[in-house]
């Protein structure tokens, strides 16, 4: 069986951890001025995972906020897809650990592993899925959350200054026409495998007195390398994914993309000519937080804009393996917005900076 209706968003939810750490706070251990970092990453804060709280903590909270956006109930929930670099554990699956905090129940929980693109690609697994309507399932959640802080060295300022914590999720559900994802290219090339990663903790180098020691457990980066990359890649997305939708940049309301450096995305938006209006930017608040940056920056777009059905978005995200991909997503609905209640003995109530913010948005069907 397949839909005829097209697989859009139905709903999204975010969270983002209580704990906020400053450009002054982060400095001081990475060795840097908070000017150096404002004027090189534009980062201003990003915000840190509380003690005991885990990847899957974060994902659960957006998870059920974009749920009940959806104006669905866990129960309608048939497949659970985690994008993250982050992890609980190496196995089982992030996604087998949010479904259990959500109850998620009747959902087939796996996890996506494609570093900051992690959440388009789980989008797309999510989306063909729909169209197949695998077991009967008609409603899946995609959801990117990082717990980067775990994995910082905080005297490495090519990356304790970037990365942070958060969750972004959306609900994937048939949509009436023009609504919908369309024109999804994903690609990757394991030969840079090597630019940015955690090198010990897997198989290849198990965690030993010596990697403890050689601090191999916190995430390394080759900037250069990285800011090659992504000037790259990121134009090729953009005139690629235009080219396939015979569309010009006109066209699109909003170009929606992976933040990992605010300052050189505004720049390479500028020589595609995007205008400012038109450039969703949020790695200033958050920094980057990788699988959950590319819908984080889609919520905010959703919450403040607002959005309007039929509003043309333009996805792109990349990162690490290396991995990058895009799509456009015509908007079904206007945002309707909520916050998270409290959930369990791990929840954080929502509201502000002191308890945790989890928000939802909800597109009409």
């Amino acid at each position: 069986m397949t839909y005829t209706r097209p697989i859009g968003v139905l709903g999204m939810g975010t969270y983002l951890p209580s704990t906020v750490r400053t450009n002054a706070e982060v400095a001081a251990g990475a060795g840097v001025t908070p000017e150096w970092i404002s004027e090189r990453t534009g980062v201003r804060e990003r915000h840190v995972a509380a003690p005991g709280e885990a990847a899957s903590d974060l994902a659960a909270h957006a998870v059920r906020s974009a749920v009940r956006a959806a104006g669905l109930d866990m129960a309608d929930i048939g497949l659970l897809i985690c994008g993250t670099s982050t992890p609980d554990e190496l196995g089982p699956a992030t996604a087998c650990r949010i479904q259990t905090l959500t109850g998620a129940d009747r959902a087939v929980a796996l996890d996506v592993s494609a570093a900051c693109s992690g959440w388009l690609f789980a989008a797309k697994v999510a989306h063909d899925w729909l169209r197949t309507a695998e077991g009967g399932t008609r409603y899946a959640v995609a959801v990117g959350v990082e717990a980067y802080s775990r994995f910082l060295d905080p005297a490495d300022r090519g990356t304790a200054v970037l990365f942070a914590d958060g969750a972004a999720a959306a609900v994937l559900g048939p949509v009436a026409e023009p609504g919908g994802f369309a024109q999804f290219s994903l690609g990757s090339d394991g030969a840079l495998a090597d630019r940015v990663l955690i090198p010990a903790g897997g198989s290849r180098r198990p965690a030993s007195a010596a990697t403890l020691a050689g601090r191999d457990h916190f995430i390394r980066m080759d900037g250069r390398a990285i800011g090659r990359f992504i000037t790259d890649v990121f134009p090729r997305l953009i005139t690629d994914a235009l080219d396939r939708a015979g569309l010009a940049l006109a066209d699109v309301d909003c170009v929606v993309a992976h933040q990992p450096n605010p300052v050189l995305l505004r720049r390479i938006g500028a020589d595609l000519g995007i205008p400012d209006d038109r450039m969703v930017v949020v790695g200033d608040e958050v920094g980057n937080i990788g699988a959950a940056s590319t819908p984080y920056a889609l919520a905010r777009a959703v919450d403040t804009r607002p959005l309007k059905p039929g509003d043309r978005i333009l996805l792109a995200a990349f990162g690490a393996g290396m991995t990058w991909g895009s799509a456009l997503l015509t908007w079904s609905g206007a945002p309707a917005v909520a916050a998270d209640p409290p959930y369990g003995p791990r929840s954080v109530p929502s509201a502000d900076r002191t308890t945790g913010r989890s928000t939802s948005q909800g597109a009409a069907r």
